[in-house]
């Protein structure tokens, strides 16, 4: 009796009618592991994928974003600056990879921290800029100098820094919109357009719902003018409202819970289209984010005057129309410094000829004024002097300057604000 007890506890399957009991318990740990490992395996797949993303992506850091200030965005979740580049095909016809490509669209995608809110900045791609000393279009800084010259642009005219940014060419926007489903829009007026060279042809009649699939997004959304010439009266500016009505429907589709079936097409769609420094960390979170937005989204472009310089039209940026803007982009908060009003003073306190020059020119680029420069007596450590500043003008010289060592004078001379002393621990800048 006692060794049939044992030899039924040891089986543990059956009942005392000789029936199978199921093991609910050790069916549940199997199943929950194959979805956790399966889990991982997605997961695990989808990091790897987003990865690649930026494989042939460009280094900000020669432009402005140092190393130390990336890992700082990426550990604390700060506010940041993402610049977002449509390019068009090119030279009709060209095959070389490196065919110079001019930005169709512009448009800068801020993520305020503090707030949890995300601003969309167009910038009007007749934007007069100066590159290496002429007057340009700041649509041709791309074709002129590729992703460097595009954020150096951006960062110059309206005094931020760019932290990462995406590129995308009209194929794989149109695919990207085919992969969520498409969009309907009004259309408001007529649009009808012929570029052979552009391959590009337009016709929408006025008063139509349509429905937008990829092809027909990509024509909707670079309309400015028909065949005739009539079309929005100033030009790339009402193209940019366009633009963002188009925005919002494409935001509003994507926070569709029926987005998540979608998902392995938009991946697909985007593999070969973008290009962007983001890991796929930030990749990962920032899309979160744009998705999960609701009503904490703005769509703003950037204010100028129309004026032909010449024989060509441009949109000269005014920086009183767009303070609203600037301010936005510093998260409500009042800049510390006007860098159109401080004088600087460079000292070289080195033997390296040149050194005060080269800081100069790097300052003109983060958009100050061309400072004074001279020799003085050597310096084993680099320094900032400011004359009756006060000190929360401190982070913003520090992330300007690239200097931490900063200390603040009182004086009754008013030749200069800020004295730049470059001791033997500073380098050349370019």
């Amino acid at each position: 009796m006692v060794g049939d007890s044992m030899s039924n506890n040891k089986k543990g399957n059956s009942n005392k009618n000789g029936k199978k009991t199921v093991n609910y318990k050790k069916i549940g740990l199997i199943i929950a592991s194959f979805f956790i490992t399966a889990l991982v395996l997605i997961l695990a797949y989808l990091y790897s994928f987003l990865s690649s993303f930026n494989n042939s992506a460009v280094d900000l850091s020669k432009v402005g974003l140092n190393k130390n200030d990336a890992e700082k965005i990426q550990k604390d979740g700060q506010s940041c600056n993402i610049l977002v580049m449509g390019v068009d095909i090119g030279t009709p016809g060209a095959t070389d990879a490196n065919n110079p490509k001019r930005t169709d669209t512009l448009i800068l995608a801020h993520y305020n921290a503090i707030d949890k809110k995300i601003n969309l900045i167009s910038i009007p791609r007749d934007t007069l800029i100066s590159i290496n000393g002429k007057k340009q279009k700041i649509n041709a800084a791309h074709a002129i100098g590729g992703v460097i010259y595009t954020v150096d642009a951006v960062e110059n005219l309206l005094g931020i820094q760019i932290d990462y940014y995406g590129k995308i060419n009209y194929k794989g926007f149109g695919q990207l919109i085919d992969a969520i489903g498409g969009v309907d829009v009004d259309i408001t007026r007529k649009m009808d357009y012929d570029d052979p060279t552009q391959d590009l042809s337009i016709h929408f009649e006025k008063g139509t719902n349509v429905h937008l699939n990829g092809k027909k997004a990509e024509e909707f959304f670079r309309w400015r003018k028909n065949t005739d010439g009539s079309g929005f009266a100033n030009g790339d500016l009402g193209r940019i409202e366009n633009q963002h009505m188009f925005i919002t429907k494409v935001m509003k589709k994507i926070k569709s819970p029926l987005i998540i079936f979608k998902i392995p097409s938009i991946l697909s769609a985007i593999k070969s289209a973008i290009e962007t420094n983001m890991d796929a960390k930030d990749i990962l979170k920032y899309a979160y984010k744009f998705a999960t937005i609701n009503d904490n989204l703005s769509m703003d472009t950037i204010q100028g005057n129309l004026k032909t310089i010449g024989g060509v039209s441009y949109v000269v940026y005014n920086k009183s129309q767009n303070e609203k803007i600037i301010l936005k982009l510093n998260d409500g908060i009042v800049p510390s410094i006007d860098k159109s009003k401080l004088k600087i003073k460079i000292i070289n306190g080195t033997k390296t000829s040149g050194l005060a020059s080269d800081y100069s020119t790097y300052l003109v680029e983060k958009g100050y004024n061309k400072a004074k420069t001279g020799n003085g007596e050597a310096a084993n450590k680099t320094k900032i002097l400011v004359y009756n500043g006060s000190d929360d003008m401190k982070a913003d010289l520090k992330k300007d300057f690239q200097i931490d060592n900063i200390e603040f004078l009182s004086s009754s001379d008013k030749t200069f604000d800020v004295v730049v002393i470059l001791g033997k621990d500073h380098k050349l800048m370019h």
